[in-house]
């Protein structure tokens, strides 16, 4: 992992239990980590590792039971609302499934003018609001002209993830946390997405988090790798240090189901 970039985000002892006693759950088990600025970081794990409560954790939506994060080499304190909204204007996220993520009565321009607004932009002139939505959309390969005046809802799973994307171009955050971002759209969708969000990290020099079951694509977008299971990381590094040389066993058994498009399948098994 790179040491000559600034440190983004990091954490020491990071720990999440819910419950007490024999209902007692270890979500996440004292992890340490250290991101740096315009790495593309992934977080692998299967169902249930920990991997999206550590998310929810970054993101500031929960607590640590213990431990300590550290946002820009400062410890992070989200002790009052206006502490969470100053942090939150650095961090966003993206999730697997984008429907859930807007509001059903809110049309795409309104969408897109909040983003704008929050920020610092509500005092633009209108036509200058347009250009800018019109830019966010090209970016993503949407079409402003052809969304406005829809709801999100009357677009294709894929095209309201891209639009997520063109939600975050305009917010310019400096962390994306991107949780299962192509889990629910098509293969040719896929594509898509993942190229502009590895874009944006060029674009506006943003810190691209991938939250992934899938370690075919880490490997495919990412510096660096921690593998989580059980709440804990078993094994971290660059991409070709974990993917192509992994020392724990989970990751091996993660890579083992990765399937080798090459070898001949044994159809007598099926």
């Amino acid at each position: 992992m790179s040491t000559e970039r600034p440190m983004c985000l990091s954490g020491r002892g990071v720990t999440k239990v819910f419950g007490l006693g024999r209902r007692k759950t270890v979500a996440v088990d004292h992890v340490d980590f250290d991101f740096h600025e315009g790495e593309v970081i992934s977080i692998v794990g299967e169902s249930g590792s920990g991997k999206t409560t550590l998310s929810k954790i970054l993101l500031g939506l929960i607590n640590p039971t213990e431990g300590e994060i550290f946002f820009q080499g400062k410890k992070l304190d989200l002790s009052s609302h206006r502490k969470k909204k100053e942090y939150w204007r650095s961090i966003q996220a993206i999730f697997q499934d984008p429907f859930s993520s807007y509001n059903t009565f809110s049309k795409i321009d309104t969408v897109l003018l909040d983003c704008i607004r929050m920020r610092g932009g509500g005092g633009l002139p209108r036509e200058q609001k347009v250009e800018m939505m019109i830019e966010a959309c090209k970016f993503v390969n949407l079409k402003f002209e052809e969304l406005t005046n829809k709801y999100p809802f009357e677009l294709s799973g894929g095209q309201q993830q891209r639009l997520m994307i063109a939600r975050i171009f305009l917010l310019k955050p400096k962390i994306l946390l991107a949780d299962e971002p192509t889990s629910m759209v098509d293969a040719c969708s896929r594509s898509t997405i993942l190229d502009a969000l590895l874009d944006l990290r060029n674009e506006i020099g943003m810190t691209p988090i991938f939250i992934t079951h899938d370690i075919g694509l880490a490997f495919y977008v990412s510096d660096s790798v921690y593998i989580m299971e059980k709440g804990r990381f078993v094994e971290s590094g660059t991409a070709d240090d974990v993917i192509l040389n992994p020392q724990a066993s989970y990751t091996k058994r993660l890579i083992s189901d990765v399937p080798k498009i090459r070898e001949e399948w044994d159809l007598s098994t099926v």
